[in-house]
């Protein structure tokens, strides 16, 4: 078994957001995890990631208050336990549009 303490997740630097604190949760270099990493975003009021996207896929979960993604086809707002699925190589915002933090969980292939 492989434990990862909040307090003690390892912070990265996420390309392209501004307001957000990112930690590695599982996979990469925090656990032998291969197939897939866990990451935790926190997003102050008006944090974000400007538009851009990734050549794999990615689950986003929020955990605490709201995100709103917006795509080509769709702007949605994300509230605690919702998630979505980014198709790799989709464009897509993510922002914090309200006035308190929000953290999201992110899944994506290593």
């Amino acid at each position: 078994m492989h434990v990862t303490r909040a307090g003690s997740a390892p912070a990265y630097q996420a390309v392209a957001h501004h307001g957000v604190e990112a930690f590695r949760l599982h996979g990469r270099d925090v656990t032998p995890l291969k197939e897939f990493w866990v990451g935790l975003s926190d997003f102050a009021p008006g944090g974000g990631a400007e538009k851009g996207s990734s050549p794999t896929a990615k689950v986003y979960i929020v955990v605490e208050g709201a995100i709103t993604v917006v795509t080509a086809n769709e702007t949605i707002e994300l509230g605690p336990l919702d998630s979505c699925l980014i198709e790799a190589d989709e464009e897509r915002i993510v922002e914090n549009r309200g006035g308190a933090h929000a953290r999201m969980l992110v899944v994506s292939p290593s």
